[in-house]
């Protein structure tokens, strides 16, 4: 195995293994906050709130019981319960459940499976921000292929930089593209996470590892990196 191959090998893994876990738990309260905020929003008289509270109780327990099922192993058994819920849970549970079905997908190793659910969720969503959220799920897992084009497609629009979820579109395409042996393109791309206040500490010491591999292969900093 090369000393490229061995940098890179935690990389690969954490994609193939972790990353949907961690994306989920970094985004999910906003997934879950924004459903419950639908919710609570859409509430008229005292029957009516009546009403949705029991209803949504329900789904919440719903939910709650599919990802129990999978938190302890039983894969099978909730993938089935999520399918329930996207199929009969009550307000924004079935677009929960279809978000957590995806990922499940991915740690399953159903790769090709898992990233059309969420091209799916990239077109159903009615809301913008998981929409987006889908797509860099979608992003994520396209990088061992090697295809920078499919990548941008989805995520490319992110990068600006006011947008919130720019340096994991940033880092999402400058894997692709160390994937496929384009490493300037790939240095672009972190030296901008890297030179970005906002990002985060964890991403910015994962960018930390891609920049000192790409110095070692003789990549160095871009221009305007440089002078900053």
């Amino acid at each position: 195995m090369s000393d490229t191959d061995t940098a890179f090998k935690e990389v690969d893994e954490e994609l193939r293994n972790e990353r949907m876990n961690k994306l989920w738990r970094q985004f999910g309260p906003y997934v879950i906050g924004l459903a419950v905020v639908i919710i609570l929003l859409v509430a008229g008289n005292e029957a009516w709130r009546w009403w949705q509270t029991s209803t949504a109780n329900a789904g919440a327990e719903q939910f709650s019981a599919a990802l129990e099922s999978v938190e302890s192993g039983d894969l099978d058994g909730g993938q089935a319960a999520l399918n329930n819920v996207v199929e009969s849970g009550p307000g924004q549970y079935p677009l929960l459940a279809e978000f957590r079905s995806a990922a499940l997908l991915a740690e399953q190793g159903k790769i090709d499976e898992a990233v059309a659910a969420y091209d799916a969720l990239m077109t159903t969503s009615s809301d913008q921000r998981l929409r987006e959220l889908a797509a860099i799920f979608a992003a994520y897992l396209l990088v061992d292929a090697g295809d920078p084009l499919a990548v941008t497609q989805r995520v490319g629009d992110m990068q600006v930089e006011s947008h919130p979820m720019r340096n994991a579109a940033r880092e999402a395409i400058g894997l692709t593209h160390y994937k496929a042996g384009n490493y300037v393109d790939a240095r672009v791309l972190f030296d901008a996470i890297a030179a970005d206040p906002a990002t985060q500490r964890d991403l910015g010491l994962r960018v930390s590892l891609y920049l000192g591999q790409l110095t070692a292969q003789g990549v160095g900093p871009t221009a305007e990196a440089a002078s900053e």
